[in-house]
């Protein structure tokens, strides 16, 4: 099973005592096969931007079929992560990113999609901004 270590052929030093919390967890997360990702382990990595070229793929077939998908904070977390990434990362991603636009422009442009277990899924203004930026550039 491939690792996000593995494929850069970059292994880091194990964390110190003082280290925190994200930087242990991140760290264990460049070990885990990504086979094995959550949502909330790819938001954690593409928002600190660690393994992006192998993760954000993943993320976005994620978000493709649930472009509110849920991590440990809120509906869209995942969403909000990817939206901060840097344009270059879309580079050898294009089809992906216009599938994602695809997806998201129907989403802004749409009442609110009600989920039976969730009730309304409808990205709060934060992240319908981000999104439209997204769509925008």
């Amino acid at each position: 099973m491939t690792t996000i270590e593995e494929l850069e052929r970059d292994v880091w030093s194990d964390p110190g005592p003082d280290d925190s919390f994200l930087v242990r967890r991140c760290l264990e997360l460049r070990r885990k096969p990504l086979a094995e990702f959550a949502i909330e382990d790819l938001r954690i990595m593409l928002g600190q931007q660690i393994g992006v070229p192998a993760l954000l793929p993943l993320a976005v077939q994620v978000l493709l079929s649930d472009p509110l998908a849920e991590g440990d904070y809120y509906p869209g977390d995942l969403l909000a992560n990817v939206l901060r990434l840097p344009d270059s990362v879309w580079s050898n991603l294009r089809a992906e990113r216009k599938q994602l636009a695809s997806v998201l422009a129907e989403l802004v442009a749409g009442p609110p999609v009600a989920d039976p277990h969730l009730g309304p899924r409808d990205p709060d203004r934060l992240l319908r901004d981000a999104i439209l930026r997204f769509l925008d550039s």
